[in-house]
C-alpha cells in the first residue's frame, strides 16, 4: 500500500483523484524538455513522463511536501539529465560496430535485391530486338571480345559496335523507366 512519505508529499487517500504533485508542473516541464529536444515533441514527451514516473515511484527527499519552487527545480534537474542520457546514448557507437564499407556490401550481396534486379534486365533485354540483345548477351554478360562476337555472327565489327549501342541505349531507356 501506499507509504505515508508518498501520501505526505502527493496528497492524502481522501482525494479524489489522487495526483502526484509533480503533475501539475507538466506543462512547463515540457515547455522545457521541448527546448532540451530541439523541438522534437515525442522525445520531450517521453522525457517528461520519465521524469513524472521518477518523482512518483520514489519523490525526493530533499524536497519538503507543499515546497513547488524545490519541487520544480528538482524536476527540471531530473528531465535535463534524462535528456542529457538520451543525446549520448544517442551519439554512442555499440560495441562491434559494423564498418559501412561491410553494411553496403552486404547490402549489395541480398539475395532478394538480386533476384529482383534479374527479373528487371530480363525484362529489359525481353524488349530488344533478336539481333541486339544476341549482342548484349556475348558482349556483356559473356564477356566476348567485339572481334570474336562478330567472327561468331558473322557480321562486321562496326556493325556489334552499332547494336551494343543501340542496345545499351535501350536498356538505359527502359531501365530507368
Amino acid at each position: 500500500m501506499w507509504s505515508k512519505k508518498v501520501m505526505d508529499a502527493h496528497g492524502t487517500s481522501d482525494s479524489a483523484p489522487l495526483f502526484p504533485s509533480a503533475e501539475r508542473h507538466r506543462a512547463p516541464l515540457m515547455r522545457f524538455a521541448i527546448r532540451l529536444t530541439r523541438g522534437d515533441r515525442y522525445r520531450a514527451e517521453d522525457i517528461v513522463q520519465e521524469t513524472l514516473l521518477r518523482a512518483w515511484r520514489r519523490p525526493p527527499a530533499t524536497v519538503p511536501a507543499g515546497d513547488d519552487e524545490r519541487l520544480l527545480a528538482w524536476l527540471y534537474t531530473v528531465a535535463r539529465n534524462l535528456a542529457v542520457d538520451l543525446h549520448r546514448r544517442d551519439r554512442a557507437v555499440p560495441a562491434g560496430a559494423v564498418p559501412p564499407q561491410l553494411l553496403d556490401r552486404a547490402a549489395a550481396d541480398d539475395v532478394a535485391d538480386r533476384v529482383v534486379d534479374r527479373q528487371l534486365v530480363r525484362k529489359a533485354l525481353d524488349g530488344l530486338s533478336d539481333e541486339h540483345r544476341e549482342v548484349i548477351v556475348r558482349v556483356h554478360l559473356c564477356d566476348r571480345p567485339g572481334e570474336e562476337t562478330a567472327r561468331e555472327l558473322g557480321v562486321s565489327p562496326g556493325t556489334v559496335k552499332s547494336r551494343t549501342h543501340y542496345a545499351l541505349r535501350a536498356l538505359r531507356r527502359e531501365l530507368a523507366a
